[in-house]
């Protein structure tokens, strides 16, 4: 027998002790209020006289036939309250069984089973509702989990072998000089350029997806200025115009990863976007909700692709214009902020071209918060 089967056994006897418990302290007690009465009325007549009410004595049950009976009631009601004890116990605790069994084959690899407890509802069924849902939850996560680890090893293996290629052509010419070789090195540090972003996106989105340990508040229209500031000469250099109408909205939640979020929306939208392009930020209040847009000219983007392009290492073409500058993580970054901030995300293809994405989140403060 197993402890956990020893556990569950040890869990039904002491619910059944305390059942039985309480059936045999409520048939004492009804014995108690009978047999005490009887023994005062008893005592309380004269020895000799009979009892002054009109009512003709006759055989009948005498007090100490009452206490004998009622001592043997107490004693055949021990296994009695016992039995239904047990019983009702272990009809209390045959749905924590099925939670039990069903969890431990949820847990040996199959994340498909639910518990499914039905009717009635009461507490021990919520526990189960609530476990489906964390299931579920958890069957999304290890389904994502196991697409983004193959994904990541397809994106991290490709420019390590073009950097173990370009090793191997360099060192098998035997007519290499020197400024062959300095190319060669030159070539090398790009793609280990290209390979460290590639890891700081990646943590950068395993980052986002831990959720929030900390929370400030903070104004997005003051977040929006800031990554400007960095971002306004790589939109020069591309010919793409930079428009702000920043209002304050005042919000809470972690900086850096509300920082991530409004810095990869603007890459996202100054990377995809074309030649003397525009792209507009907007930071506003509305109600209960804080708002930022970022909208963007660029290419004509199909609906049925918009929400594709919030997983990871999602592309519409080769960098939508024949470039491969990004890493199809900015946006699967923004969506995993969203989701830990507990915010909303739409995004719509604008007619003419590009991308409008709107993020909301909570006005004011976090409840923790002064």
């Amino acid at each position: 027998m197993t402890s956990r089967q020893l556990a569950r056994r040890s869990l039904q006897t002491r619910l059944a002790l305390a059942y039985a418990a309480g059936i045999y302290a409520a048939g004492v007690l009804v014995l108690v209020f009978v047999d005490v009465p009887l023994a005062t009325i008893h005592a309380a007549i004269p020895a000799g006289h009979p009892p002054s009410s009109g009512i003709a004595a006759g055989p009948g049950i005498s007090l100490p036939q009452l206490l004998m009976g009622s001592a043997v009631a107490l004693v055949i009601l021990v296994p009695v309250a016992l039995t239904l004890g047990w019983y009702v116990a272990g009809r209390f605790l045959h749905p924590l069984r099925a939670i039990t069994a069903t969890a431990r084959i949820i847990s040996a690899g199959n994340l498909h089973r639910r518990l499914d407890l039905g009717e009635p509802t009461d507490e021990l069924t919520e526990l189960g509702h609530t476990l489906d849902d964390l299931f579920t939850r958890l069957q999304a996560s290890f389904d994502a989990q196991r697409h983004f680890v193959a994904n990541a090893s397809h994106e991290l293996r490709t420019p390590l072998a073009g950097l173990r290629t370009l090793l191997e052509v360099a060192l098998a010419d035997p007519d290499a000089d020197a400024d062959t070789l300095r190319s060669v090195c030159q070539e090398a540090l790009a793609l280990g350029g290209h390979q460290e972003r590639l890891v700081q996106a990646l943590l950068a989105l395993a980052t986002s997806e831990r959720g929030v340990t900390r929370w400030d508040r903070l104004d997005l229209a003051h977040v929006v200025e800031g990554v400007l500031a960095s971002r306004r000469d790589q939109a020069t250099k591309r010919g793409i115009d930079l428009a702000e109408r920043l209002k304050p909205a005042v919000t809470a939640g972690d900086p850096r990863l509300i920082e991530s979020l409004v810095a990869n929306l603007i890459d996202n939208a100054i990377r995809h976007n074309h030649e003397h392009g525009h792209v507009q930020i907007i930071t506003r209040s509305s109600g209960t909700q804080v708002a930022l847009t970022v909208a963007n000219s660029g290419p004509a983007i199909p609906d049925d692709q918009i929400q594709r392009l919030f997983q990871p290492f999602q592309r519409l073409a080769p960098d939508r214009h024949g470039r491969h500058d990004g890493y199809g993580l900015g946006l699967a970054i923004v969506n995993a902020v969203t989701q830990a901030h507990h915010a909303t995300l739409t995004a719509d293809a604008r007619p003419e071209g590009g991308l409008s994405i709107t993020v909301r989140f909570a006005q004011g403060s976090h409840p923790n918060l002064p």
